[in-house]
């Protein structure tokens, strides 16, 4: 199960790639044109995961089974609504 902590390993993964990236970048006239690419495809993908990840781990609707008859309704562990 996923945990909080999975947001911040990834920051920090993206932030070790960012800087591999800034220094590792071949030099030369297209030096600026790689860093920008490698850093801004890093963070897009990292806040595409981390967005994802959220919805996932605190989903807005509470999912609910359609496929259930109606007198099996689910009334909580008590009996109650």
């Amino acid at each position: 199960m996923a945990n909080g902590w999975s947001l911040l390993v990834g920051l920090i993964f993206i932030l070790v790639f960012c800087a591999v990236a800034w220094f590792a970048s071949p030099k030369g006239e297209n030096q600026t044109i790689w860093r920008s690419t490698l850093i801004l495809s890093a963070w897009s993908c990292y806040i595409m995961w981390a967005v994802t990840f959220l919805a996932q781990w605190h989903p807005l609707i509470r999912p609910e089974r359609g496929d259930l008859r109606p007198r099996v309704v689910d009334h909580g562990p008590d009996g109650m609504f």
